[in-house]
């Protein structure tokens, strides 16, 4: 998509521009003076557009030296029309892109060159005096008319940029608080799977008789590791729950427990229709809660802001990959903002989850109104 240049790109590009037009003047058209001294005054005068945004008041000094130098020096002033779109240019950007100290220091200069014209032995006094009259009224008003605007839209643009980082600041922190939740979730599954295991293991140990044991000793090694290795994950725990004290691991919910979850939604006021297609199969601990939580957070989010609505879900076994689908007929993503603070980090929980897993998710807005989660989990 074209967009038109601005800040000191557009100033380099005038800068050319006025190059261009002032050389084919001064060699192309009659001017007065040799044309050997008008043609780097012009050139110079052009060419100091481009940093008249970065050093407006210096723009502006280097001009009207170069200006009452060839005007004192001169008896036929070498003015050209790129020459004088420059000054402009530069009284432009005093008048605007300066503090108030720069813009006393800009208008002081521009009654010094004045002054020094009008004293020179070719100076037109009464022409001197108008022009530096007209000029200062014009950047006065000039000002008053442009720099409020400037500094306002200064003002949203630095709002804007400040909003920005801060939203993306937001995400940030979702997204970490997302990862925090599901590697709590994740430590609490793995604990309790490696739990049972040391269990086990302990309880074969024990049943076996003395004639195997080489077969209580490997059940032994197996049982400590399993209880070094529930150590660690406490340990672990104390850093992902730092205010919690002694958590108790605790089977995590998978789509057994889904029947469960759509009563307590529909006590809360929110119809849902279940729906199961293929075959089911026993599912990886990990993607049975990683299914569980893509209906509990679609049915979250449908509840809160939806509106009036029904909702249906439809879990899909295919040989490869399960299929989960929340979809809702309420007011749509209109409404709600799955990003936001009102949906709270919904979204942002399942993208993860679905990722973890190297699944897809796809959210958006039904064509006959609503909303729909669809997230398909590979099997392994």
């Amino acid at each position: 998509m074209f967009r038109l240049p601005k800040g000191e790109q557009l100033d380099r590009l005038v800068a050319g521009a006025l190059v261009v037009q002032g050389q084919l003047e001064v060699w192309l058209a009659p001017t007065p003076g040799p044309k050997w001294l008008v043609a780097p005054f012009t050139l110079a005068a052009a060419l100091s557009i481009a940093v008249r945004r970065r050093w407006p008041v210096g723009t502006l000094a280097f001009l009207s030296t170069l200006t009452v130098i060839l005007f004192v020096g001169l008896e036929h002033h070498p003015n050209t029309l790129a020459a004088a779109v420059s000054y402009f240019c530069a009284l432009y950007a005093v008048a605007v892109w300066t503090d108030t100290r720069g813009f006393l220091m800009g208008y002081a200069v521009l009654i010094a060159a004045g002054v020094a014209t009008a004293l020179g032995p070719y100076g037109n006094y009464k022409a001197t005096v108008l022009f530096t009259v007209v000029a200062g009224i014009a950047i006065f008003l000039t000002r008053g008319a442009v720099r409020g605007r400037e500094l306002l839209a200064e003002a949203h643009a630095a709002r804007a940029v400040s909003l920005e980082q801060e939203q993306e600041l937001r995400a940030q922190a979702a997204v970490a608080d997302e990862r925090a939740r599901i590697a709590r979730e994740l430590h609490d599954l793995v604990a309790h799977n490696v739990s049972v295991m040391v269990v086990q293991a302990g309880a074969e140990r024990h049943a076996l008789g003395e004639e195997q044991a080489s077969t209580r000793e490997v059940l032994a090694s197996i049982e400590q590791a399993g209880r070094q290795a529930l150590g660690e994950a406490r340990r672990l725990l104390g850093m992902l729950r730092p205010d919690e004290h002694g958590g108790e691991l605790e089977p995590q919910p998978g789509v057994e427990q889904i029947d469960v979850l759509v009563g307590q939604v529909e006590r809360a006021g929110l119809p849902v229709a279940v729906a199961t297609e293929g075959e089911p199969v026993a599912l990886p601990a990990g993607l049975d809660l990683c299914a569980y939580r893509i209906v509990q957070e679609a049915l979250t989010n449908t509840l809160k802001h939806a509106g009036p609505a029904h909702a249906e879900v439809l879990l899909r076994y295919a040989p490869r990959s399960l299929e989960v689908a929340v979809c809702d007929d309420g007011r749509g993503p209109v409404a709600r903002n799955g990003s936001g603070s009102d949906a709270g980090h919904g979204l942002i929980g399942m993208r993860e989850r679905v990722v973890l897993y190297g699944g897809r998710l796809q959210t958006g807005p039904r064509a006959g109104g609503g909303f729909e989660v669809h997230a398909r989990l590979p099997l392994p």
